[in-house]
């Protein structure tokens, strides 16, 4: 009788059953139109977002760092990781990275990231139980990480510019912009994060992550937004911006959270920072806890300037380890490709330890650039001194207003590449002022010697695609090569 019964309970449960309800979506196979459904959707989007943005930060710093002779990741499992970045192949005469290396920079990961911020933005705007300001808050932020993926991209691929556009269909090909044309989207694409954020009320509809604390309400995410923006503005006042970038870098600075007379360690690392920890969470992938290969370049140690009482700079005491077991790059025909190290990084202590995006440290340094681009030489002076007594320890420099510009700049690079170490700067700003020569070389001999990247190849496998398409991708002067 009981089996019956159950038997009666299952048949009429069945028969109650709608049709609808048995068409169960798949969930490996997400949609845009799904999510919008799902009231949970949004923050877990936003969570993989920010998630997508910090697994791009320590690639981005490892290239950078290899290329700005910062660092090594000596492998011994795989040489190229080393060779790569510092060896070139011959393209029409002309020496440049090979595009099916280990050196092709962001480009994957990000663009990655760029898809799926176009999926969450429509999904965004499909919800119909979000207000106005809710909507507005969810796509500044997104533009904001929009902005910053491309810029990555700009910043180690300007020679040809990159895509901006996403397609509805993730298989149609948007085509290339020039880097003038990429800069100028970026830009406008933070002032527009910028305005959604002054409509967004005074919260997010959803939880951003640790790192962006004190930055997580619209109204000072806005400041971090604008923080961007004058980073973005000074890459392109030197890359052909001008005066009039270097003054809308000045506008954008005020707006950020710059506090110019910081003195305290505290007060320099205000900022916005990518959070890591053990698994299951993601790890810093750079900490000196568990990365073995990963070694400082020697030139730190030779270059750096010392304290009144001959100790060296404190920035370096903090972040070098030395007297580690010598490493060098693996041998080729014409000898190592790189020099011995004996130096590390005190960066990053575990697994945990987070990664900073932008910094008041760093900020104060932008404005000590923009102000010698404007004719202040006094306050870029001003700013070198308040960055290198406070965070380095050193006497007040040597320099006046009376000193050559390059003299200057030359002064505020120093400070850059010691406050800024390892956070993926040094590269670009050699590059971006002509300097890249001034950098170590590493290849004594051979075809290789004095090989400087003066920009990341686009990707052979991005070429290979658009040569199957209507049109090859043309760059600069109408070339198709994948080796910038």
């Amino acid at each position: 009788m009981r089996k019956l019964l159950g038997a009666a309970v299952l048949a009429a449960a069945i028969v109650s059953c709608k049709a609808d309800q048995l068409d169960i979506p798949n969930p490996n196979s997400a949609s845009v139109s799904g999510a919008t459904s799902d009231p949970t959707a949004l923050q877990l989007l936003a969570t993989g977002l920010f998630a997508e943005q910090r697994g791009t930060r320590s690639g981005m710093i490892t290239n950078a760092g290899i290329f700005g002779r910062e660092s090594y990741t000596f492998s011994p499992q795989d040489g190229r990781f080393t060779t790569h970045p510092l060896i070139g192949i011959m393209v029409n005469g002309v020496q440049k990275i090979d595009p099916t290396g280990f050196a092709v920079g962001p480009w994957g990961g990000e663009y990655g990231l760029l898809r799926d911020i176009y999926n969450f933005k429509n999904t965004v705007n499909g919800i119909a139980t979000l207000t106005d300001a809710q909507k507005a808050g969810a796509i500044g932020f997104a533009q904001t990480l929009e902005a910053m993926m491309l810029f990555d991209i700009v910043a180690t691929h300007d020679t040809l510019g990159g895509i901006v556009e996403m397609k509805a269909d993730p298989k149609e090909l948007a085509p290339f912009v020039s880097r003038d044309s990429m800069y100028k989207y970026i830009l406008g694409t933070l002032d527009a994060s910028a305005s959604n954020l002054a409509s967004a009320g005074s919260s997010f509809p959803v939880k951003l992550p640790p790192g962006f604390a004190g930055f997580d309400k619209p109204a000072t995410f806005a400041k971090f937004t604008q923080a961007i923006k004058a980073k973005v503005e000074a890459y392109w006042a030197t890359s052909g911006g001008g005066t009039a970038a270097w003054q809308d870098c000045l506008t954008a600075l005020q707006a950020s959270f710059l506090n110019p007379s910081a003195t305290t360690r505290a007060q320099f690392d205000v900022g916005v920072y990518d959070t890591y920890g053990p698994s299951p969470d993601s790890p810093n992938n750079l900490t000196q806890a568990t990365n073995t290969q990963l070694y400082a370049h020697m030139s730190f140690q030779s270059d750096v300037e010392l304290k009144t009482n001959g100790d060296p700079d404190d920035r370096y005491t903090a972040k070098i380890r030395t007297g580690l077991s010598p490493a060098s790059g693996p041998p080729n025909s014409n000898g190592p490709v790189s020099a011995t190290s004996t130096l590390g990084f005190s960066i990053w202590p575990s697994v945990s330890s987070s990664i900073p995006i932008i910094r008041n440290e760093e900020l104060i340094l932008i404005r000590a650039e923009a102000e010698l681009a404007t004719g202040n030489k006094a306050g870029a002076i001003a700013d070198i001194n308040q960055v290198r007594v406070n965070s380095g320890g050193l006497p007040p420099t040597t320099l006046t207003a009376a000193s050559p510009d390059d003299d200057i700049l030359m002064g505020i690079l120093y400070e850059k590449r010691y406050s800024l170490m390892m956070e993926g700067d040094r590269w670009f700003d050699m590059r971006r002022y002509n300097k890249l020569d001034l950098l170590p070389l590493d290849v004594a001999s051979g075809p290789n010697k004095n090989f400087v990247a003066r920009v990341n190849p686009i990707p052979q496998a991005e070429c290979l695609v658009r040569a199957g398409q209507t049109g090859d991708m043309i760059g600069p002067n109408g070339q198709n090569d994948c080796a910038p």
